[in-house]
């Protein structure tokens, strides 16, 4: 019963410690007993899809988007051979964006992205920077976050969150956020996302059981402080909520 996460390009697109979601996962599965390798890719590397079970990108400058861009776009066939296969995907802040058809940059030149799903995103000179409260139908709990992005993304038919009680969705304020499909989760909001939600990494790792066929145990671990944080986040973010 082993897993590997594989962490794309963990030198560039980490911009708000994204590196910490790996470890939160790592953490989590190791304390139910799945032992655990993390494998990085870099730019000039190729990323070994084949064998991992969680694969994961975070967020990166206007700049390094394209540039992370540029170097798994010659990979994406295997990629969605990975996906199609099992692995499960989770792409956060800019990272996000390079599922979709394309991203336009501020001065109109367009980059084709991925085409995993059909939806745009198109950068602006206003930067948003934002605490977030976002919901899903995919567990109970609201999801707690920041958010720090210059773009609107359009076409999103399967959002990840149906709405945001505090911050900007995808097209606008309170609307729907990040996009879900099968298992490829993926959200701008930025940083920790997985250290600051355990409903969240209790969600994927329930699906990392499903994926692989593993009985789940009848309880999850919780890690220490996690949920205590949680609460008090939301209580501080929910009271600015309206």
């Amino acid at each position: 019963m082993n897993f590997k996460i594989l962490h794309l390009y963990p030198d560039c697109m980490s911009l708000y410690g994204e590196y910490a979601n790996v470890s939160v996962l790592r953490r989590h599965l190791e304390a139910i007993g799945v032992p655990v390798a993390v494998e990085t890719a870099l730019f000039e590397d190729a990323p070994d899809f084949e064998h991992a079970g969680f694969i994961y990108m975070g967020a990166g400058t206007e700049r390094t988007q394209k540039a992370a861009l540029s170097a798994l776009a010659p990979h994406k066939d295997a990629l969605k051979a990975a996906i199609d296969g099992g692995a499960m995907v989770l792409f956060t802040g800019s990272a996000m964006e390079l599922l979709g058809a394309c991203v336009t940059d501020a001065a109109g030149k367009v980059w084709p992205c991925l085409g995993f799903a059909d939806f745009t995103t198109v950068e602006t000179d206003r930067r948003a920077p934002e605490d977030i409260i976002a919901h899903t139908a995919l567990w109970e709990n609201a999801v707690v976050g920041f958010m720090n992005k210059c773009s609107t993304t359009k076409g999103v038919d399967t959002p990840l969150f149906e709405r945001v009680s505090l911050g900007f969705g995808n097209e606008a304020g309170k609307g729907p956020e990040g996009y879900v499909s099968g298992n490829v989760f993926a959200t701008h909001i930025t940083g920790p996302v997985l250290v600051k939600n355990p409903d969240f990494v209790e969600f994927l790792v329930k699906r990392i059981f499903a994926a692989k066929g593993w009985e789940l145990p009848e309880k999850l671990p919780i890690l220490p402080y996690e949920r205590e944080a949680y609460e008090v986040t939301l209580k501080e973010l929910s009271a600015r909520a309206t």
